[in-house]
């Protein structure tokens, strides 16, 4: 029997360490989620429409005319108003919170539209990506990639907007052709 040369076990220790990086960069998922540097949120607060967003089961049951409205709280909080028309015709409306996670900037929030005798169960991630100067439209991430939108103040966004705003969806890891747009009436 043949035993394996120096040569021949340097061969495997390099497959197998190619193999494990490989793996253990597919384990590492996409990298870090970079999102805007501040966010004023005075000028944040107020109605936004929804443009567009990756399909999500709480929003399954939306047909259009999408919008989300933030206000400002006493406690420094915001609160949340989101509205869709069903397909049924009638208006659906979801009441929660948000709150800063990264202050001073302001771009990582958390919200949570269910609570329990005035404790807020769940937190589920908001990540300001992108940010118009003029805070006109706005693409909102999750690090998991599960969630995006895109927000914007009026009902449309000009189609050179829109391919800028998918192409900042695309440097962050998602795929702008699985965005679904809003019909907005």
């Amino acid at each position: 029997m043949k035993h394996p040369t120096v040569q021949t076990w340097r061969r495997i220790g390099t497959t197998l360490l190619a193999l494990f990086a490989v793996v253990g960069v597919a384990r590492a998922g996409p990298p870090p989620l970079e999102t805007v540097s501040r966010v004023d949120l005075e000028r944040y607060q107020g109605g936004w429409y929804e443009i567009a967003r990756l399909p999500n089961r709480f929003q399954d049951h939306c047909a259009g005319e999408v919008t989300a409205d933030y206000r400002r709280q006493e406690d420094g909080g915001i609160e949340v108003i989101n509205r869709c028309r069903a397909e049924s015709g009638e208006v659906d409306e979801a009441r929660g919170v948000a709150r800063v996670v990264d202050p001073p900037a302001n771009s990582r929030l958390e919200v949570s539209f269910v609570s329990l005798f005035g404790w807020n169960l769940f937190w589920g991630d908001y990540w300001i990506i992108e940010l118009d100067p003029e805070y006109q439209h706005v693409v909102i991430a999750t690090p998991s990639r599960k969630y995006a939108w895109i927000l914007a103040r009026t009902p449309r966004i000009s189609p050179e907007t829109r391919a800028a705003l998918n192409g900042v969806l695309e440097g962050a890891g998602y795929d702008p052709a699985e965005l679904i747009d809003t019909p907005q009436d």
